[in-house]
């Protein structure tokens, strides 16, 4: 416990701000035979690594992770990746018999585990596994045993509790293990994953009667506080906060809209004001809401208007696709979350075109 203590005391010392490193692992199988097999490895919000089963192969997917691992390292991960082929294939067995299936047909589960490290020293650790639809089972380090998400995975909850070479190596990984790889992809990327961007912002509206937009993009690292204010109060009525999502450079962008007549805020101009907070910029943004302010009223500042309100349908619409699809999938919830937040961040962990054609009504067995 106390070369726990001081190795998670290190990286407390070496890192600055917030780290997570998360691996989702999603297995699809055809009448028990692998058909589908993806691992993302994620630091932060940034993908790092890939194995498709397509390729057979580990991959960097950053070029500071290619610069300093080279070829011995990612054939190791790939030779531990294919060997958790077996693993993968018994799991799907006997849970299959506890939900008392035939081996026919396309069932698959997702496999999320990780580690997270707060600024203020605070860390956690996690493992869950889902299958068809559902969250399954989940292993809780403090007190090490298993939680069940449903009577199903009861059995194999009392079998795993009673595993004690599992449960120790799960309990070394999440609490150490997994903090030695995420100091050291930090280090290698800490010039990316350390920085501090500010956010370019922007008043938006695209027509007198539309809501305005106050929209931040191009900022790092992810959070951000965003707020309309009337005369200094914090606004929460007619304010919509949309979520962060990533753009393609590694920052992010995020909108707040603020639903109030155009009438009410000319009369009243500077009355209403956008309040950002971020890491990278020394004090509060804000940006007064008056008609000097807002871009809608040129032919180039409908353009921007418009592409913020195309990205934002195409958003949308991958994200309907993709809440349709896993009505048929088997993402557990916290998977469920993170791949959607993530959505255009990184390699899906199944591409949408692949869900779209084994998931079914035809194809999944119910």
């Amino acid at each position: 416990m106390r070369s726990l203590a001081l190795l998670l005391f290190g990286i407390h010392l070496a890192f600055a701000g917030t780290h997570s490193l998360q691996y989702f692992c999603t297995t699809v199988f055809r009448d028990m035979n692998i058909e589908k097999y993806i691992v993302v490895g994620i630091i932060d919000d940034l993908q790092f690594m890939h194995f498709d089963s397509d390729t057979m192969k580990a991959e960097p997917k950053t070029d500071w992770m290619r610069k300093n691992e080279g070829a011995d390292y990612w054939n190791v991960r790939t030779q531990t990746v294919i060997g958790h082929y077996q693993e993968y294939r018994n799991f799907m067995q006997i849970v299959m018999h506890l939900y008392n299936q035939s081996m026919s047909g396309v069932n698959a589960f997702q496999m999320m585990y990780g580690c997270e490290l707060d600024d203020d020293g605070t860390t956690r650790g996690y493992l869950q596994y889902g299958y068809n639809r559902e969250d399954f089972i989940s292993f809780d380090k403090n007190t090490l045993t298993w939680t069940a998400a449903n009577p199903q995975a009861d059995i194999l909850k009392n079998q795993w509790d009673t595993d004690g070479a599992k449960t120790k190596y799960w309990k070394a990984y999440l609490e150490s293990t997994c903090f030695e790889r995420m100091k050291k992809i930090v280090n290698y990327g800490k010039d990316t994953l350390e920085r501090n961007v500010p956010p370019v912002m922007s008043l938006l509206q695209k027509n007198s009667s539309s809501p305005v937009i106050c929209h931040a993009t191009g900022f790092y690292p992810k959070n951000i506080t965003m707020t309309w204010k009337k005369n200094h109060e914090d606004l929460n009525e007619d304010v919509e906060v949309s979520e962060t999502l990533p753009n393609a450079d590694g920052t992010f962008q995020k909108s707040i809209s603020l639903s109030v007549k155009s009438e009410e805020w000319k009369k009243n101009p500077d009355v209403y004001r956008c309040v950002i907070q971020h890491v990278g910029a020394e004090k509060d943004i804000v940006v007064l809401l008056n008609e000097n302010n807002i871009k809608s009223n040129s032919a180039s500042d409908n353009t921007i208007v418009k592409c913020l309100v195309i990205t934002t349908v195409v958003i949308a619409v991958l994200a309907a696709t993709v809440f349709a699809v896993k009505k048929k999938l088997i993402v557990c919830r916290k998977c469920r979350e993170v791949n959607s937040s993530n959505l255009t961040g990184y390699e899906f962990p199944i591409p949408i075109h692949f869900l779209n054609y084994i998931f079914t009504s035809d194809n999944v067995n119910s």
